[in-house]
């Protein structure tokens, strides 16, 4: 099995999804001076998704505060987001519509549904990037499962630390 995957340091990829409204997004693209946190997840199925998700708006402050933007993403359909809007209560942007081809240039690892009750369609599982303001990669989290996920504390208290100038904290993981 090969795979290729968008490693620290490296150029966070270009890649259009959707808007709940259906309008086509860039996933990574920044405002001036911020930095964006990009949060794959498996989708509505997911119930740890949906926890994660959650827990994650209580940081969303602390994150913006700091110069850090918020989005998620997954591979289901317009549809199912809608759905899975019903047992979310986040104010980030939510989008849909990541294809096994974005997800294969991020890396992420893809699964399979065990049978037509969990979803309809090959999902990603968690990952999650850090795209800083000169939309390179700062930090990247990959898990094959849905139980292992950055601890919201511990990535909102480090993501502190790396943006305090003071620190001059580099891309941590870019030996060849």
């Amino acid at each position: 099995m090969s795979s290729s995957k968008a490693v620290a340091g490296s150029q966070f990829p270009k890649m259009t999804v959707q808007a709940l409204d259906g309008s086509a997004v860039e996933l990574g693209a920044l405002e001036s001076g911020r930095w964006k946190m990009v949060v794959v997840y498996r989708g509505r199925h997911c119930p740890l998704c949906t926890k994660y998700l959650n827990n994650l708006e209580s940081f969303l402050k602390r994150l913006s505060e700091d110069g850090v933007d918020v989005v998620a993403v997954s591979a289901d359909s317009q549809a199912q987001l809608q759905d899975h809007l019903q047992k979310l209560s986040v104010s980030f942007p939510l989008y849909y519509g990541l294809t096994i081809e974005q997800m294969q240039t991020l890396g992420v690892y893809i699964s399979h549904p065990r049978s037509e009750k969990e979803t309809d369609h090959p999902f990603a599982e968690p990952g999650l990037f850090v795209i800083n303001q000169d939309n390179e990669i700062q930090c990247v989290d990959l898990s094959n499962n849905p139980f292992i996920r950055p601890e919201l504390e511990s990535l909102v208290s480090g993501l502190e630390w790396i943006r305090n100038p003071d620190n001059n904290y580099p891309i941590r993981g870019t030996y060849p």
